[in-house]
């Protein structure tokens, strides 16, 4: 891959004078796919690091006998709280600014602060067809696609959403992947996890579902803890639509711990699922955990990933583990999978089956690490396609 990204973009908002950032890493067949991110403190840096991420992932799920082509990598970013009461008329300015690209070049949607029904309205107020109309041409039949990508996000699942679920889903069986490696069974495995929103929230309840127990959780307010184990459905029912857990629906056995609680609470799994840059060289220390699933995007740092490694700690990387949001969007659009919740689940499982077992296999053969087996996997792949259809 390029060292650097085939385009950045930088955006400054008239209004508060909020920054933010396009970066195109690469593009397939002229698109790229990424989503948009909001948070506080958000720099062109993470953004160009977090598109970097998004090719690897397209590269990984590349299969030449599927209706889905992978595309190139993107992301947005926009440093603002989204919390913020003027955050919604800086995400409608950001996608007004950016609508050229957005129409010809780069698909969105969701990613940390931002939810899909969010980034929907904002981008139909900004004069847009859709947040992903960009691929709309290189569909078969685009009335046929939209309307089973339609379809698709409608459906819910015990009160959530599809597309909310399937990225926890793909985070959860890798978490399983590993386990099974290892010879190590679900009943009793405890998991801590940062983070209850979508991503986090799908993870903590397909681990629970599997049998592990979820004994910490956190969230802006701080970490809720049980070593018994937490419940799960209980606290996913009392989040807000940011993650955050209505403290009236804890338990008696429940107890809240400061925020960073979650990184040495007594557990084998642990989950990142909320901010990147998470787990740095000085907090690592304080992990127990055997494995790190990384739900969100770039949590663990390069030096507190080598410190770990040396305890015998494995971190199974983001551009893997939580590549399925990503990957579903386009199995549903190009028609690989039709607009149902068993199709969806099953084609999630299959492809993190073979996608984190080959990654492990490829890292024990080469004796490195599961990141460095995952990106010679991509460097492997991405010629292959780039033969098939082009650097462009």
């Amino acid at each position: 891959m390029s060292p650097t990204p085939l385009l950045s973009v930088r955006w400054t908002d008239h209004v508060t004078g909020s920054r933010g950032h396009l970066v195109i890493d690469r593009l397939v067949r002229g698109v790229a796919s990424g989503g948009l991110r909001m948070r506080e403190g958000c720099t062109a840096e993470e953004v160009a690091g977090l598109a970097r991420g998004m090719t690897m992932k397209e590269a990984l799920h590349y299969d030449p006998s599927a209706r889905y082509v992978p595309l190139g990598g993107a992301k947005g970013g926009i440093d603002c709280d989204p919390r913020s009461p003027e955050a919604y008329g800086v995400l409608v300015r950001y996608l007004r600014a950016m609508r050229p690209y957005v129409e010809r070049f780069w698909t969105t949607g969701e990613d940390l602060g931002l939810t899909q029904d969010l980034v929907d309205r904002a981008a139909a107020e900004a004069g847009l067809v859709s947040s992903v109309q960009a691929v709309y041409p290189l569909l078969e039949d685009e009335a046929e696609a939209r309307k089973r990508l339609a379809d698709a996000f409608a459906i819910e699942v015990d009160g959530i959403g599809l597309d909310e679920l399937v990225g926890g889903l793909g985070v959860a069986e890798s978490v399983l992947v590993a386990l099974d490696r290892a010879g190590r069974g679900y009943e009793g495995t405890r998991v801590s996890l940062q983070g209850l929103g979508t991503m986090g929230g799908a993870t903590a309840r397909f681990l629970a579902r599997a049998g592990l127990r979820v004994v910490a959780v956190a969230d802006v307010r701080g970490t809720i803890v049980n070593p018994e184990g937490l419940d799960v459905e209980a606290l996913l029912a009392a989040r807000d639509a940011h993650g955050t857990v209505d403290r009236s629906a804890l338990r008696p056995g429940d107890r809240e711990e400061p925020r960073d609680a979650w990184l040495s609470a007594d557990a084998e799994v642990l989950v990142p699922a909320a901010v990147s840059y998470a787990i740095d060289s000085a907090n690592q220390e304080r992990i127990t955990a055997r494995w790190i699933a990384e739900a969100a995007n770039m949590p663990v740092l390069p030096e507190a990933e080598e410190a770990l490694a040396s305890r015998g700690v494995t971190v199974l990387p983001d551009v893997v583990v939580n590549s399925c949001t990503n990957a579903w969007w386009w199995w549903t659009l190009f028609g690989d999978i039709e607009a149902d919740a068993d199709q969806a689940f099953d084609r999630v499982r299959q492809a993190m089956r073979t996608l984190v077992g080959g990654m492990l296999d490829r890292a024990e053969a080469d004796g490195t690490s599961p990141r460095a087996a995952a990106h010679a996997l991509v460097e492997e792949r991405l010629p292959v396609i780039a033969e098939r259809y082009g650097w462009y």
